[in-house]
């Protein structure tokens, strides 16, 4: 199993960030070890000061397949759920600064917090699919599988050109605007068309 996310995917959180709108998709992997599941808690680490939240839309992948054509790539979809993308920000600045991977400020230990999955038959319209996460039951992110850059398809089309896709693999699609920081003793709840899904504790 392997994780793969996509940086950059909504419109308005590369403004928040200043960044550029990609030409293509940007593409990074988290170590199986950054997956949290069961609504573990996530230990904040000794080496940042900045951690932040991105939810995502994640998507579970049902069988192998390279070079997937977009009109086929649904059919590779099992689940779609919820997950955070932690990012170490002051690290990651430090890492773009210099031209650098992001390796370490986005795979560390348990900087991926996802749900379970709900089928993918249950979705009737993979464009138009509502999320949202709260920190202390306050809102701070809402989002829209429509306002992506990138559709769930383009997605897995582009990433199999060049990496096979097995079973088991999840995809982390990115994160809508709204982005920000967490402190010891938060909560964090992710939601999926109003059902709670998700929830991480900060200790």
């Amino acid at each position: 199993m392997k994780i793969l996310a996509i940086g950059r995917n909504y419109t308005n959180h590369i403004k928040e960030l200043g960044n550029a709108i990609p030409e293509e998709p940007v593409i990074f992997m988290k170590p199986d070890t950054a997956l949290l599941k069961n609504n573990e808690p996530f230990y904040f680490p000794e080496f940042s000061s900045e951690i932040h939240y991105e939810a995502e839309l994640i998507l579970k992948i049902g069988k192998e397949g390279k070079h997937i054509a977009e009109k086929f790539a649904s059919n590779y979809i099992e689940g779609i759920g919820i997950g955070i993308d932690f990012t170490a920000r002051d690290l990651q600045g430090k890492l773009k600064e210099k031209g650098l991977p992001w390796v370490l400020a986005k795979g560390f230990n348990g900087a991926a917090p996802v749900s379970g999955f709900k089928k993918s038959a249950d979705f009737p319209d993979f464009k138009n699919i509502h999320f949202s996460l709260t920190k202390n039951a306050k809102t701070m992110q809402k989002g829209n599988s429509a306002h992506m850059i990138y559709s769930f398809e383009e997605i897995i089309a582009y990433i199999s050109k060049f990496i096979t896709l097995k079973k088991g693999d999840i995809l982390f699609t990115g994160t809508p605007e709204g982005v920000g920081s967490i402190n010891i003793g938060d909560k964090l709840e992710g939601f999926l068309e109003g059902e709670k899904m998700l929830e991480v504790a900060i200790k």
